[in-house]
């Protein structure tokens, strides 16, 4: 058997990757920052878990050792300030960590470019740890692909929200350029088929789908299949790839610091230069899914809430965790609490049920307006919005996306804590409790503030009065809609 080793586990790609490599007969070990955003995922006991950074030389060896095959699936899109130094240091670290360990091949998923065009500097960025691989003395495969269309992908929920809610599009010019969409489930073939190449391959592979098409096609081609009628798209060359990435922040959940990559990525074509894969890794039975059936499969999904994955979730490298301080280590910080306890005749499951359940379309339980107000001015100012929604529409994990919320830490039937990833003033978390009661049982409800500087305290001020209606509001209403579940 196999040993394989994955970084990246915790994200989009390497989250469903995991498990195909275990379904396989591989035995599995992930790097990852932050070893609690596995507690949840089902596989999580069938894999060797290590603790640590890709920058880091000591866990990057201790996680090399003993493997045959490591996966590279980390980057930086998102990351703010020296990313392409951070990123060059980890492929530099993970390509030395590789070659002493003996480690048999190293698979990269990087992203398709032209060649002889001045790439965006996040694409750039991944070209060059490419290339860093590819001059270890590991073999390596770096996969070459574009837009990847699949539920929860950073690309198909863009192409999503803008189809969704706009009939009439202003575009930028790019949206004449072609590009050869992947669907995930291909992307996932060749990543698990690529273990098993021999020695000898040490090369760049372009992947793409069997479809290629203007990227307003591809927008048309999701209205189409989400009973959607035509969108007319006019192709606007005022609109700059900056204020392009403005407008998506707008419209879709996408923030604006992941926006802004995105955009530079598409200006150019973006389409495989050469199917050289063909020849080392025969398509999938069945042959590669086309673009409208990968777009029907991502939907079929998300009706189902069985999305595995999300772009959400996904850890971004050099970008710090940032956990909750234990009550005791609160002492020496400004802190402000707003406090809600009530009790519900509703058993403490019902109860659960409620707050384990709460965002995305089942809402706050207090005050929508306010809360889609919040929403969009935190888009104004490039955060994240309340457009993220959530994976699941029962279930939550810890680490994952949650509207503006990350779940933080997840004691499934008594504790969720929320850290926001708003733009504030400093930093909050939202703290949910339930504790059994006899018949019934107890909801406890924390508002945690930690303010930065003067403008953090005048902010908890100016909100102050809300807190009455939007802080009862949520506790009465899910302690009453236990009660209606029963």
């Amino acid at each position: 058997m196999k040993s394989v080793l994955v970084t990246g586990a915790t994200g989009y790609i390497g989250g469903r990757l995991v498990p195909r490599l275990l379904e396989a007969g591989y035995k599995v070990t992930v790097l990852v920052r932050s070893p609690q955003k596995l507690t949840d995922v089902p596989w999580a006991e069938q894999v060797s878990v290590i603790e640590g950074d890709l920058t880091d030389p000591v866990a990057v060896t201790a996680a090399c050792e003993g493997q045959d095959v490591v996966y590279y699936l980390v980057h930086s899109m998102g990351a703010k300030g020296k990313f392409e130094e951070i990123e060059t240091r980890a492929a530099r670290t993970v390509a030395k960590a590789a070659a002493d360990a003996g480690v048999g091949r190293i698979v990269y998923l990087g992203g398709l470019h032209p060649e002889g065009s001045d790439l965006s500097v996040h694409l750039q960025s991944r070209k060059k740890v490419g290339e860093i691989l590819l001059a270890s003395s590991v073999p390596t495969v770096a996969f070459q692909a574009g837009v990847v269309i699949g539920s929860g992908s950073t690309s198909f929920e863009m192409i999503r929200h803008l189809t969704d809610v706009l009939p009439y599009m202003p575009a930028p010019k790019w949206v004449r350029n072609f590009i050869q969409p992947i669907a995930v489930r291909d992307v996932m073939y060749y990543l698990v088929a690529a273990a098993e190449l021999p020695s000898s391959i040490n090369r760049t592979f372009d992947i793409g789908g069997p479809d290629v098409l203007r990227y307003g096609q591809v927008m048309n081609g999701y209205a189409l299949e989400a009973g959607l009628g035509q969108r007319h798209i006019a192709s606007l060359p005022v609109l700059t790839p900056w204020v392009a990435s403005q407008w998506v922040n707008l419209v879709t959940p996408i923030p604006r610091n992941i926006a802004v990559p995105i955009i530079a990525s598409l200006q150019h074509d973006c389409v495989a230069s050469e199917h050289d894969i063909d020849g080392v890794i025969p398509p999938p039975p069945g042959g590669l899914t086309g673009y409208r059936n990968s777009v029907r499969l991502a939907l079929a999904k998300m009706e189902a809430g069985e999305v595995e994955t999300t772009w959400q979730n996904s850890s971004v490298l050099g970008s710090p965790s940032d956990p909750l301080p234990s009550d005791p280590n609160w002492a020496g910080h400004k802190v402000f609490i707003d406090f809600k306890e009530r009790r519900s005749e509703a058993p403490s499951e019902k109860l659960w049920a409620v707050v384990e359940g709460i965002g995305g379309a089942n809402g706050w339980y207090s005050f929508p307006l306010a809360w889609a107000l919040r929403g969009w001015l935190d888009k104004l100012v490039g955060g994240v919005g309340l457009r993220r929604g959530r994976r699941h529409p029962q279930r939550l994990q810890t680490g994952e996306a949650l509207d503006f919320w990350r779940v933080e830490r997840l004691e499934r039937g008594r504790l969720l804590l929320l850290r926001a990833e708003m733009r504030l003033p400093g930093r909050a978390w939202l703290e949910m409790r339930v504790v059994p009661d006899g018949a019934g049982a107890l909801y406890q409800q924390r508002a945690i503030f930690f303010p930065k500087g003067l403008s953090g305290r005048l902010y908890w001020i100016a909100i102050l009065p809300f807190h009455g209606i939007i802080f009862n509001g949520m506790a009465n209403r899910i302690t009453a809609a236990a009660m209606r579940g029963m």
